[in-house]
């Protein structure tokens, strides 16, 4: 079929959540190109062709994508704003479909994108609105996929849960629903919108693993360490954001003070998005977790 996506480049594919989506997509049966640096030391399966690109030349990044049907960007925040010459070495190649390096908090909600840390995020959409738009037929459309926060890391890392250190960080109280998903599950939902590309075209798609509250987290991780005791404490996301804009209207504010609490607002802040309540699982073939397959996750970082 003409719009059938085979190939694909990703970019990213050493980080929290390259590996993860590289490994559904070779499951899937795509023909796999990693895009890295000049000079990497990172190995990849025999299967998977290795581009050495510089991130900085439109030339480099041209050559490296000729071929391809889609670009799959997992690159990490502190390059987020690469992928400006990254979509404009993709739409010059000819490639299809771009996915951008977007998963996570709802960045295409008005009050979301307006946070300061989505800034770089909300360029790379802009970017890619005007070359779809301007693309002619079988040109460059793009997907955006929002998961919420991903739940594996961010039981791993403390970031939706401190299972480790037996603290829940309650922010507001932890009662607001949000949605979030974890790493393999975002990789099989990469894999839906690759699969489905004329369903998915030029929007942004929803999934989840779950949609929970941290007070139920917290729950959970009491139950899967009974006995043990814990500590928790309410944080106000009004004091968060706060803390941000005053870090950020300094001479030199650094990024590790204010990002995380645009990130925490995004999520457990009041009319962010977070939640989402229509998704495109079934269209992608994501099934949510039961309560016992959430509890084994909790389980597994406890």
């Amino acid at each position: 079929m003409a719009c059938e996506i085979t190939k694909v480049a990703i970019a990213g594919a050493t980080g929290n959540l390259g590996p993860a989506i590289l490994e559904q997509l070779l499951a899937a049966g795509f023909e796999v190109t990693a895009l890295t640096r000049a000079g990497s030391t990172h190995t990849f399966p025999a299967s998977v062709r290795v581009a050495p690109v510089d991130y900085d030349s439109l030339e480099s990044l041209v050559s490296a994508l000729r071929g391809q049907d889609a670009v799959v960007s997992t690159l990490a925040s502190a390059a987020l704003a690469k992928q400006l010459l990254l979509v404009e070495a993709a739409a010059q190649a000819g490639v299809r479909r771009f996915i951008p390096s977007d998963f996570g908090s709802n960045t295409v909600h008005p009050k979301a994108a307006a946070l300061p840390a989505y800034a770089d995020k909300v360029a790379v959409q802009r970017a890619l609105q005007e070359k779809a738009a301007a693309a002619q037929p079988g040109g460059l459309s793009y997907t955006v996929v929002l998961t919420g926060p991903f739940l594996d890391w961010g039981l791993k890392v403390g970031f939706v849960l401190d299972v480790g250190r037996r603290h829940a960080v309650l922010y507001d109280g932890g009662e607001r629903v949000f949605s979030t998903t974890t790493l393999p599950t975002i990789g099989r939902a990469v894999v839906g919108v690759l699969r489905k590309p004329e369903e998915t075209r030029n929007r942004a798609v929803y999934v989840h693993d779950t949609a929970t509250t941290l007070r139920a987290l917290y729950e959970l991780g009491k139950k899967a360490t009974p006995g043990e005791t814990w500590t928790e404490e309410v944080v106000r996301i009004e004091d968060e954001l706060a803390d941000a804009w005053a870090e950020l209207k300094k001479e030199q504010p650094d990024p590790a003070k204010f990002v995380v609490k645009f990130y925490r607002a995004a999520v457990w802040g009041e009319g962010y998005g977070a939640h989402f309540e229509t998704t495109d699982n079934e269209l992608l073939g994501i099934k949510e977790l039961t309560e016992e397959e959430l509890q084994a996750i909790v389980s597994r970082y406890a």
